[in-house]
């Protein structure tokens, strides 16, 4: 393992462009023409993601999680995960709506896909926009049994059964593995989720895949393994300031937090050397600077801080765009990172439960 020390990681986001994709994230993240006129999903921070910046330039996030491990993800990553970059940072644009599916958890991922090196997958939505009456599915509406729900999905009958919620920007949405849900068009999302790409469709009404002409694959028996059968208890957060007008506590479970900042002046933070952090331009324009150099960035753009450079940055927004917009994801310690804290600024044990979610 080298000593050298780590430096702020820009990588080369991940293009995907489902049937589903929509029209205004190209145009949002003032990608150089021509512009994929179906984009779903831009993974911003995924281990496969190459290196774009600096001496490590043309390395994967893998390769060098493998090369620095503590340096890169932390003391608190490498203990639960080895030298691994565990989460997967994207933005999501709906034309269409998506699948009804559901995500494993760690130990059916681990043990039903171990060659994919994927975890299980719990998600968090922030919603950057939705269109007026949009919603998003979570769950069911009252509790089901395994057999109830396969004989409905058989029956083309399971639409009735799921639990919809509307949803408006800057709405926070958890989806913890297991939850049966779905994304309808007219929503523009970040998220932050578990390193996965395995994804278990229900019911994708009978759509076709316009360059082969056939149905996609459906997973029901996988499906049926990891699904829960009832409603979701806590599907939106209730977002709690950690500095009033400044720094936002989004969400947080045991896999990640996100927080919201608004910018409207230099400030410094440190890197806690137990967790890796990913930054995320959702407006205006930052600059974030450390010791041996400074990277901007633009709305829409992701940074990668590693562990190792845990004696602090600063961050400064640029006046002429206005307030920085940045999601801060990072791995906590529930207790001692957030729980505390909160308790700290006067927040009793319900509310902290509407945002940090121990699963």
């Amino acid at each position: 393992m080298t000593t050298e020390t780590l430096y702020p990681l820009l990588t080369e986001r991940r293009i995907v462009t489902p049937i589903w994709g929509g029209k205004r994230l190209a145009e949002w993240l003032h990608l150089p023409e021509p512009r994929p006129t179906q984009l779903g999903e831009t993974w911003q921070v995924f281990d496969a993601n190459v290196i774009t910046n600096g001496a490590l330039e043309g390395q994967t996030l893998a390769q060098v999680a493998q090369q620095y491990g503590t340096q890169l993800v932390g003391t608190r990553t490498i203990d639960r995960y080895g030298a691994d970059f565990p989460l997967l940072a994207k933005f999501l644009d709906a034309g269409d709506r998506l699948s009804i599916q559901v995500h494993p958890n760690d130990a059916y991922a681990h043990s039903h896909a171990p060659e994919t090196g994927f975890h299980g997958k719990t998600e968090a939505w922030y919603i950057l926009d939705a269109a007026p009456g949009a919603g998003v599915i979570h769950g069911l509406k009252r509790p089901s049994s395994r057999a109830e729900f396969a004989q409905a999905v058989r029956n083309e009958a399971l639409e009735p059964l799921l639990q919809r919620i509307p949803v408006k920007k800057g709405d926070v949405i958890l989806v913890p593995a297991g939850t049966l849900h779905a994304i309808e068009a007219g929503i523009m999302l970040f998220e932050i989720q578990e390193k996965s790409d395995l994804t278990y469709r229900v019911y994708d009404y009978g759509r076709r895949d316009p360059k082969t002409g056939q149905t996609r694959t459906l997973h029901l028996e996988d499906a049926l393994a990891v699904c829960r059968f009832g409603p979701s208890p806590t599907p939106k957060m209730t977002p709690l300031p950690l500095e009033p007008d400044v720094r936002t506590l989004l969400v947080a479970c045991p896999f990640f937090a996100l927080e919201h900042w608004n910018l409207r002046a230099a400030r410094s933070f440190a890197i806690a050397p137990e967790s890796f952090e990913i930054l995320t331009v959702v407006a205006g324009e930052v600059t974030v600077s450390w010791d041996d150099g400074a990277v901007t960035l633009k709305c829409g753009e992701s940074v990668v801080l590693p562990a190792a450079l845990y004696g602090g940055c600063t961050i400064q927004n640029d006046p002429a765009m206005g307030p920085g917009q940045v999601l801060r994801a990072y791995v906590p310690d529930l207790e001692r990172d957030l729980i505390v804290p909160l308790q700290e600024r006067g927040f009793d044990n319900e509310q902290i439960a509407q945002v940090v979610i121990n699963l």
